[in-house]
């Protein structure tokens, strides 16, 4: 565990919380590293059957530390070695959207730029009411980072994405969900307690076939319809062999809810 990030995993829930709410949890690449440190142990680790990313102070996360930016002016580095540098500290993203598992973002207040890249990044975004969310970048003069021109174009096709990003409108939670951008709102009073059940009952379900599922939409993505369906049907086999599946038909004719055990 860092100190400015922190690490609960409780029922096969992991949470991280990105905390530097002096800063509004901006990143730095002492958070950034932290982070993906996390993200990697999380998509091998046998406990965790999802992940949900927060941050601390009533805050999401604001992007980067565009005060450190500054201070740091031009300072000797090579440009080869800021792309590597930034490109490493991006895997965390690339993680939280493959990874086999389920990944929920709960955003508390501002999510900006590769804060919301972040988000963007997670299977799910929950919000409360209050939540402002913008892409932010075209406004500091930088053009995105850590996926998100990525994630918005194929979660709400070019033309919206190009709006979001060069124009940075700042929207409401529920202007968000309107348009697609988040999953869920939920009101301000309790929205820690909201967001944490809502991310419990997704770790609860069956943890192989979650991972079939994001292994399978993943996938569709990026290739044919032929290859989708080979995939489909292989893991829909796999999954119908798991312990999980048989709970989840026993408890289908006993009435009674299904106790996944993750095999």
């Amino acid at each position: 565990m860092s100190g400015v990030l922190l690490e609960t995993l409780e029922d096969g829930l992991l949470t991280l919380t990105l905390n530097r709410p002096e800063r509004r949890n901006a990143l730095d690449p002492t958070i950034l590293q932290a982070l993906v440190e996390a993200t990697r142990r999380a998509a091998t680790s046998p406990a965790v059957n999802a992940v949900m990313l927060t941050g601390a102070g009533g805050t999401f996360c604001v992007g980067g530390d565009v005060k450190a930016m500054a201070a740091r002016g031009n300072e000797a580095m090579l440009t080869d070695d800021r792309i590597a540098d930034l490109r490493e500290r991006m895997e965390a993203a690339r993680l939280l959207h493959e990874m086999r598992k389920p990944t929920i973002a709960a955003i508390e207040g501002a999510a900006a730029g590769a804060g919301l890249s972040l988000a963007l990044a997670c299977d799910l975004r929950i919000a409360n009411r209050s939540a402002k969310l913008t892409t932010a970048f075209v406004k500091v003069a930088l053009s995105g980072d850590f996926g998100g021109t990525y994630f918005l174009t194929k979660l709400l096709g070019s033309a919206k994405a190009r709006e979001l990003y060069l124009t940075s409108p700042i929207l409401s939670a529920e202007e968000a969900l309107q348009i697609g951008l988040v999953t869920r709102v939920f009101d301000d009073a309790g929205f820690r307690e909201a967001a944490k059940a809502y991310a419990m009952a997704v770790a609860r379900g069956p943890r192989l076939t979650l991972g079939y599922i994001k292994h399978n939409l993943n996938l569709a993505e990026h290739a044919p319809l032929e290859a989708c369906f080979d995939n489909e049907a292989v893991n829909h086999v796999r999954a119908a062999a798991t312990e999980d599946h048989r709970e989840a038909a026993a408890a289908f004719v006993e009435k009674r809810p299904p106790v996944f055990k993750g095999r």
